[in-house]
């Protein structure tokens, strides 16, 4: 209670000392403009024409952006498929991560809600139209009113794929007296790892609560079974060595195409294939490795040409190429873009290389180093290097991408855990709040 009182007393200095400026930054900006209504509680027709439809029990999922709403795949398929019968409404933080979600869990949730700004009005607003029997939290956005508004209405919450960094739990320790009775707040608290689980406990939470399930980043690698594009379809030349740099941002394709380079006098012939994480930078990206004197193609220009360097400006088509890739560089990990997802080349058993900005999937890249499946660099002669000695030693390379392969393999399960303990919970009750 105190924590809470503390908490409202440092919104309301600060909107006194900042509220003018936010106003104008959301009317002002498109991408918050077009989201501030909902996540007041505002203009929300459309939704609750859907939501007539849904049915009890209705579990609420939240993420704060595309990072978790990745992780969520996993669970939120499986939930689908364990729960036929329930209700499953989705929400994210923000505008990429709301995107993300729209296009790749519409097949398996029923209603796309906005999330509540953390004040009384908006969180109550939405909870009373949602009227959710479990809300599920995956990995972090953490809002004490939101929380509140939960157990006064006893609807439980569960925290997924949970992780403690070193650094937040430094903020943890020191905030214990706040941090405390928020995690307090959880039904459950479904944590990656044991290391995780015992620092939850030792700031107060009861250790019942508390419980190590994996990491659900493993149930979201795409199925080993996915089929490989036909390399002609891309104008790859037969017996053409390929690597993939795939999900790369600005600043990331200079540093490639200087190693590409030289790489190709010591390995003629070899094909490197860049997916741009943004399709739309594919002329853009096309225009740098010609500047480097190299030839190159776009797969968004219809028929294979052929040449050195593809550049993969299509969607979906990612996660089919890495099956024709030696080796797999991803993206987002040169600059600090926090990275993508290394576990779209391992599951395929590739050996992974990425740079030291891996921040979105911290504990999937440390797991993946440990297990020797991947080669973490922090510059281009680094970069190089380790392509040249994989190169050079494909027996090496094969290796690594197998003990890729079988961390991934080992790491599956966490979705189906998770799932049995939604089942309790669903179980043990937590009825609907009061109707809008």
């Amino acid at each position: 209670m105190v924590m809470r009182v503390v908490y409202i007393i440092l919104q309301f200095v600060l909107f006194i000392l900042a509220g003018p400026l936010l106003l104008v930054k959301a009317t002002l900006t498109p991408k918050y403009r077009g989201r501030i209504g909902g996540r007041l509680g505002l203009g929300l027709k459309r939704e609750l024409d859907v939501l007539a439809g849904v049915p009890a029990p209705r579990i609420w999922i939240h993420a704060l952006s595309l990072g978790e709403v990745a992780s969520a795949q996993g669970l939120v398929t499986a939930l689908r498929r364990a729960l036929p019968e329930a209700g499953l409404i989705f929400s994210a933080a923000t505008a990429a991560g709301e995107a993300f979600a729209r296009r790749h869990l519409a097949s398996a949730v029923d209603c796309f809600m906005p999330f509540p700004l953390d004040i009384p009005l908006s969180v109550n607003r939405l909870l009373n139209v949602v009227r959710p029997d479990l809300f599920v939290l995956v990995e972090t956005d953490f809002w004490p009113n939101f929380l509140y508004a939960l157990q006064q209405r006893a609807i439980p919450a569960l925290l997924v794929n949970g992780r403690i960094s070193d650094s937040s739990w430094r903020w943890y320790q020191r905030g214990r007296w706040l941090f405390g009775p928020l995690f307090r707040s959880f039904a459950v608290l479904a944590m990656q790892t044991e290391a995780d689980a015992r620092r939850l406990v030792s700031l107060g939470v009861p250790a019942e609560r508390v419980l190590a399930l994996g990491n659900l980043k493993f149930d979201t690698a795409p199925l080993a079974a996915v089929e490989v594009i036909d390399r002609r379809q891309l104008g790859i030349a037969t017996g053409s060595r390929v690597w993939v740099a795939g999900s790369t941002h600005e600043g990331e394709e200079e540093i490639i195409f200087r190693v590409m380079q030289r790489l190709l006098p010591r390995y003629p012939g070899m094909c490197l294939v860049v997916a741009p994480r943004q399709v739309e930078r594919g002329a853009a990206v096309a225009a740098l490795a010609r500047a480097r004197g190299l030839a190159v193609w776009r797969r968004s220009m219809g028929s294979p040409a052929g040449g050195q360097v593809l550049v993969l400006d299509s969607l979906g088509e990612l996660a089919r190429v890495y099956g024709l890739a030696e080796l797999a560089f991803v993206g987002g990990s040169l600059v600090a873009a926090r990275g993508h997802n290394p576990l779209e080349p391992a599951e395929l058993g590739k050996p992974v290389v990425f740079g030291p900005h891996m921040e979105d999937f911290a504990e999937v890249s440390a797991a993946l180093l440990r297990a020797g499946g991947a080669r973490q660099v922090s510059e281009e002669e680094e970069l190089f290097r380790v392509l040249d000695h994989w190169l050079a030693e494909p027996t090496v390379a094969r290796q690594a991408g197998a003990q890729a392969r079988l961390l991934v393999e080992a790491g599956r399960g966490g979705a189906a855990r998770h799932v049995a303990v939604i089942k309790q919970l669903l179980q043990g009750g937590g009825g609907h709040g009061p109707v809008a």
